[in-house]
């Protein structure tokens, strides 16, 4: 009896390793969710998706969804999961639960079954969408992979939104995306629980969408002349002759398709058709459409200030809209159309005789009042339809129209003051929401609007301001992160300016407060960029890039070099000199200190690999270090870098001209007396300046080297120029200055701005060094 007792015992044993095997446990680290689910309770143990698994749906209509699964997994493991009615073991059943709220739902993960309850199609969506992110990175694989264990762990999860409004906003007028990335963004924002796509279709620079009854807003004002080798905004003004050839747009049946993919998603779509500014595009199709009836062209690049806009005064222009709203309206079966209503220049109504008869008529004391009678009267229109008005909070001006509501951009404020007035709010500010913002130094980034969001500041976003009131809160529907496409050309640049970004956004407005933690995100989100590797996404590692701060002691000429990253808690490892950067060079841990000319390189490491780009900087310890310098023209108060020694203390600037280490001129040379304190040999100088063309930055077109003994009489060395040429990005260049070996102990360096520029108007002129060798 003993010995069949021992062996029962290693049977049982055997039969727990066993099962143990096949239904592996989880931890907490394991479980990568995006966002984080209002409440989850990890249990051992998990379910495995076989061949024989089933979906278990009494509801018909939801079985489309199983295709959030399904498609995965036909790609990935090489089958689909049959859908059956009646309740059966091994499975993954739908079931509905009217007492849940309509974006809510709960799921129950045991080894026998998955059983997902919601009340309506957007719970089980987003139900759907975390048991898909439960399952391993290697289900996303567009190939099949061998051996693909599909094991979800045991968990309990029960889970609503914070927010009723989730958006991300693309721009596809600066530059135009085909039908099937939009499709692709449409797949993402699903996988993140993200509920509205705002679909910018509309600006100067194209008419994006098909209008049956005005055929030339697509086939003039989708079009633009091909500019795209120069900065976006140095481009020069079109000729309404030529002919454009950039652009695209969508039909009709394109957008019929792009909002039922959007539904099966559980999306809705919105779309803005600006007005009154930014449709230069309309104008150039119909110039009748403005003050002036005078013809224009579809601008290729910036356009400021926006004078050519839609006339108010002419009644014609209010029929053209409501035929163009009427079409769309057609196409878009949602509550909201965004009608813009920002950044509108009114010049041209000042001096209208239409627009000052109407104002008369109307008894309306200014432009601003007209401009709310317009949009007044879109907001009417819109309300015969059962429909809503979005704008941009710009609509404030002037007096609201009675039912819209308000996107605050240029900030909080727009948002708290439509609240306190009674109307609904969506939060994207500038400060949190604008993703064409650098993301991480644009010495390593694509070229990007100057201003900075890095993903950590989108993780503070909250759109909900303290000082809000219980009732002002309740209006606060949800926030949006805007892309602007004016220096995006390209679906991988798009992706690389939206992630990892748009994650942070979706957790902070659909996860509860208190589940909102920093440290808690990056663990995840560095694992999700692993699941994004496989997902194909061209996401942004700019948080993982070292970041150096230096600073100089003039007395001692030392500086001190401290490095960091975004993400806390990373590996940086670092070599000084033209050593090889590898894992097992020196562990970063206390800032460095460097009183000769050196080269400093970093990177963040995790299990041996290099995370993002290698910080690399040179410090250049030459002749004229911490020496006295003064200066024939003062340089820009906006731009002084760090005074009177900016230009001899070794640190350099970066392409992002408000670093703080560029000294600027505009409209002036820098004319810069250095003394070295003693005779000294010398035979080359270098100035570092900087070039943006599109904020009027250029490189010099001349500059000279004078020598002197005495500080009195001066002799000219070296002197050099350079043409303009078009650069479309932000670059950084050395000119290099070389002559005769000769002693000196001043030297006078004449920087000389570009006369000319392409647009007019003055030349700012940018300096971070002048080294002398």
């Amino acid at each position: 009896m003993k010995l069949i007792k021992t062996l029962f015992f290693f049977f049982s044993i055997a039969l727990l390793g066993c099962a143990e095997s096949k239904n592996p446990s989880f931890t907490e680290a394991d479980l990568v969710l995006i966002p984080q689910p209002k409440s989850l309770e990890l249990h051992s143990g998990s379910f495995e998706i076989t061949r024989e698994t089933r979906f278990v749906i009494a509801n018909g209509s939801l079985k489309e969804l199983t295709g959030i699964i399904n498609d995965l997994l036909s790609n990935s493991a090489g089958f689909s999961l049959d859908v059956v009615s009646e309740e059966t073991a091994n499975s993954i059943q739908l079931s509905i639960n009217s007492e849940l709220e309509e974006e809510a739902y709960t799921l129950e993960v045991t080894a026998e079954k998955v059983l997902l309850e919601a009340n309506s199609k957007l719970g089980f969506v987003y139900g759907l969408e975390t048991i898909r992110q439960l399952l391993p990175k290697e289900v996303e694989s567009k190939t099949q992979v061998s051996d693909l264990a599909l094991y979800i762990p045991n968990v309990s999860i029960n889970d609503a939104p914070q927010y009723s409004y989730r958006g991300s906003h693309l721009d596809v007028s600066r530059h135009f995306f085909g039908k099937e990335y939009i499709k692709k963004h449409l797949d993402r924002m699903a996988f993140l629980k993200l509920n509205t796509f705002h679909f910018h279709l509309v600006d100067d620079q194209g008419w994006r969408i098909e209008i049956k009854k005005y055929p030339k807003l697509t086939e003039v004002g989708a079009y633009r002349v091909d500019q795209e080798d120069k900065h976006w905004n140095a481009r020069t003004k079109n000729d309404p002759e030529e002919k454009g050839t950039y652009g695209g747009f969508y039909t009709q049946e394109d957008i019929k398709e792009i909002v039922a993919y959007a539904q099966a998603k559980g999306i809705r779509v919105i779309p803005e058709i600006e007005m009154p500014a930014h449709v230069m595009s309309a104008i150039a199709a119909y110039p009748w459409l403005s003050c002036t009836d005078e013809p224009i062209a579809v601008p290729s690049g910036g356009v400021w200030p926006i004078t050519d806009i839609y006339c108010p005064g002419k009644e014609t222009t209010f029929e053209f809209l409501e035929d163009v709203l009427t079409e769309v309206m057609a196409l878009f079966p949602g509550e909201y159309i965004h009608a813009g209503g920002d950044e509108a220049t009114r010049t041209n109504w000042e001096t209208c005789p239409s627009c000052q008869k109407l104002m008369r008529e109307e008894g309306l004391a200014d432009t601003g009042e007209l401009q709310s009678y317009f949009m007044k009267r879109i907001e009417k229109f819109l309300s015969e339809h059962n429909r809503t008005l979005i704008g941009w909070d710009e609509i404030l001006e002037g007096g609201l129209p009675q039912k819209a509501t308000v996107m605050s951009w240029r900030g909080f404020q727009g948002g708290w003051e439509a609240t306190k007035a009674g109307h609904d709010v969506i939060m994207t500010p500038v400060s949190h929401m604008y993703f064409d913002y650098y993301q991480g130094s644009p010495d390593h980034e694509p070229v990007a609007f100057n201003a900075f969001l890095p993903l950590e500041k989108v993780y503070e976003f909250n759109p909900v301001v303290d000082s809000m009131s219980v009732e002002q809160k309740k209006h606060v529907l949800g926030g949006q992160a805007n892309l602007w496409s004016e220096y995006i050309s390209t679906e991988a640049h798009s992706e690389y300016m939206l992630f990892p970004r748009l994650t942070a956004l979706a957790e902070v407005i659909w996860s509860p407060k208190e589940k909102i933690d920093w440290e808690n995100y990056t663990h995840r989100v560095r694992k999700m960029m692993q699941r994004f590797d496989v997902m194909e996404i061209n996401y942004a590692k700019s948080a993982f890039a070292v970041q150096q701060e230096s600073t100089i002691d003039l007395e001692t000429g030392e500086i001190t070099v401290a490095l960091h990253s975004e993400f806390p808690d990373t590996e940086i490892r670092y070599v000084l000199g033209e050593a090889e950067l590898t894992p097992e060079a020196a562990l970063y841990q206390t800032p460095l200190k460097i009183d000769s000319t050196t080269r400093v390189k970093a990177a963040v490491f995790e299990n041996g690999k290099q995370m993002g780009d290698t910080m690399n900087k040179f410090f250049d310890f030459h002749q004229a270090v911490a020496k006295p310098v003064t200066y024939k023209f003062e340089y820009s108060a906006s731009y002084p870098s760090t005074g009177e020694t900016a230009l001899v203390d070794v640190l350099r600037g970066s392409k992002y001209f408000k670093d703080g280490r560029w000294q600027g001129w505009i409209n002036n040379s820098a004319v810069v007396t250095i003394d070295l304190q003693e005779l000294k040999e010398v035979q080359q100088v270098v100035v570092g300046t900087l070039e943006e063309q599109g904020t009027g930055i250029y490189f010099p077109e001349e500059l000279k080297v004078e020598v002197s003994q005495d500080g009195t009489n001066f002799q000219q060395v070296a002197e050099t120029t350079r043409d303009y040429q078009t650069n479309p990005g932000a670059k950084i260049e050395n000119f290099k200055l070389d002559f005769k070996k000769q002693q000196a102990q001043y030297l006078r360096v004449t920087i000389k701005p570009l006369s000319e520029t392409p647009k007019g108007g003055g030349a700012w002129l940018f300096v971070d060094e002048i080294l002398v060798n």
